[in-house]
């Protein structure tokens, strides 16, 4: 392939990019059905592919994660809550009481697809990362998903052109802006809620 012809490429789709900011919803709807089909596609074809002939004989398992014991906060810990969403979502306890809230109010689906995030970073079969990638993609990032996450479309079509060729890094974008509207939105809800309060008492 000739540098002119790869410059020529390039220009194709600077000018497609440009074309589908101007034009608005039209050319994103199209852009973002493309990419759903191109990781539909992608997915299929690894989700087909064993990793290695010894996967045919013997399936690869992973050992699932014994739970974590939870035990009731100090004072001082439940405190700390309050300004960080991260102490809040690194305490098992925490996070228990985080979900049983966000349930109570059926808002639920970002913390999930966070927690989904976080198990999917931690997977180190590819045919076991695509599957993965997959049901999180079908679960909560694709068009009228049953718990679909309120991401932006520019984060969205990110995230799907990154699931044609999925990695341990395809979610984090999505991942960041969930992150950051739980903690402008869900976590000041959770510290005025039943829920946190009788925990500093």
């Amino acid at each position: 392939i000739s540098s002119g012809n790869i410059s020529q490429g390039i220009l194709i789709l600077q000018m497609h990019s440009v074309h589908w900011h101007i034009n608005g919803k039209y050319e994103e709807k199209s852009n973002l059905m493309f990419w759903a089909k191109e990781i539909k596609i992608k997915l299929g074809i690894l989700l087909q592919k064993p990793d290695s002939v010894g996967d045919i004989v013997i399936p690869y398992n992973e050992k699932p994660e014994k739970p974590a014991k939870t035990h009731k906060p100090s004072l001082d810990e439940a405190l700390q809550w309050r300004d960080s969403l991260d102490k809040l979502l690194q305490n098992n306890y925490g996070l228990a009481s985080f979900k049983s809230f966000l349930k109570s109010e059926f808002s639920e689906e970002n913390l999930e697809f966070w927690i989904a995030c976080e198990d999917y970073k931690k997977i180190k079969s590819p045919a076991k990362m695509a599957e993965k990638a997959k049901q999180i993609y079908e679960e909560f990032i694709q068009t009228e998903a049953p718990k679909e996450v309120n991401i932006d479309h520019f984060t969205k079509d990110i995230t799907m052109k990154n699931l044609v060729e999925p990695s341990l890094s395809s979610f984090d974008m999505a991942q960041k802006r969930i992150h950051a509207l739980m903690e402008k939105d869900s976590l000041p809800r959770f510290v005025r809620s039943e829920f946190y309060q009788e925990l500093i008492k």
